[in-house]
C-alpha cells in the first residue's frame, strides 16, 4: 500500500500528458520531485470522454517508484478493482456516484493491497463518509465536472474544500487526506490549500505546459509560499 503522509503534494495529471512520450515526462517531473502520479480513467458512461486502462498502468509501472493514483471515473468500479491493483496501482479512488455498495467496495480496494478513496463530483454533498471511515484514506472533491481536462476552476467549490477539511477530523480515519481536482493552477492553488486541500491534482498545469518539470516545481512553490 502507499505510504500517505499529511503533507502538501501536487499530484500531475497523466490526463495531459504527450503519451507518445508519456514515460518519458513521467521520469522528467519524478526527478523534480513528484512522489505521486495521477491516473485518470474513464469509460466513455459516468463521464463523456474514454481515456485508458490497465494495460497503460501496467506498462508504465516498470519505469517509475512514484505513487500511482489511479482515479476510476468509471461505472460499477468493482468490476476493475483488481486488474488495476495487479496492473501496479498503489492507490485507487472511486466515485460516490459510481456504486451501490461503497462498504463493500472499500473493502475490495483494501483486500487487494491498495489504499482507497472516494470522489465526490461538484453537486453531490458529501455524506454517509462515517460509515465507510476505516476503510477511507483520501477524501477527493472534484473542482471541475469531470470528464475532461483543462476546465476552468469551480470558485463555489472553495467552501466545500473548507468544509471537508474542518469535517474530516470529526468522523475521519487518522491521518485520512484530502485532495482536490480540476482547474488547479499557479494562480489559484495557494488559495486551495489554503482551503484545506492537502493533495492536488494538476493535470494542463503541468504536463500540458512546455515544460512539465519546470512547471512542476512552480506550481509547487505557488502552492507552499502562502501556507498558513
Amino acid at each position: 500500500m502507499a505510504d500517505l503522509t499529511r503533507m502538501i503534494e501536487i499530484a500531475p495529471s497523466i490526463l495531459s500528458a504527450d503519451f507518445a512520450a508519456l514515460a518519458g515526462q513521467v521520469a522528467q517531473i519524478e526527478q523534480a520531485g513528484a512522489r505521486f502520479l495521477h491516473i485518470d480513467v474513464m469509460d466513455g458512461h459516468f463521464v463523456p470522454h474514454i481515456t485508458l486502462g490497465p494495460l497503460i498502468v501496467q506498462a508504465l509501472r516498470p519505469y517509475t517508484q512514484m505513487i500511482f493514483d489511479v482515479h476510476l471515473m468509471i461505472e460499477r468500479p468493482e468490476r476493475y478493482i483488481e486488474d488495476f491493483a495487479r496492473a501496479g496501482a498503489d492507490h485507487i479512488t472511486v466515485h460516490w456516484e459510481a456504486t451501490r455498495h461503497m462498504h463493500r467496495l472499500m473493502q475490495q480496494i483494501k483486500a487487494a493491497g491498495c489504499t482507497a478513496g472516494i470522489a465526490f463530483n461538484p453537486a453531490t454533498p458529501v455524506t454517509g463518509l462515517e460509515f465507510v471511515a476505516e476503510h477511507l484514506d483520501v477524501v477527493l472533491l472534484m473542482t471541475v465536472n469531470p470528464g475532461f481536462g483543462g476546465q476552468t476552476f469551480i470558485e463555489g467549490m472553495l467552501s466545500k474544500i473548507t468544509q471537508m477539511s474542518r469535517g474530516l477530523p470529526d468522523w475521519g480515519k487518522p491521518g485520512c487526506l484530502l485532495q482536490v481536482d480540476g482547474g488547479i493552477q499557479v494562480g489559484n492553488i495557494a488559495r486551495v490549500v489554503q482551503a484545506g486541500a492537502e493533495i492536488l491534482v494538476a493535470g494542463a498545469a503541468v504536463f500540458g505546459q512546455p515544460n512539465p518539470a519546470g512547471a512542476y516545481v512552480a506550481l509547487r512553490a505557488a502552492a507552499l509560499a502562502n501556507r498558513v
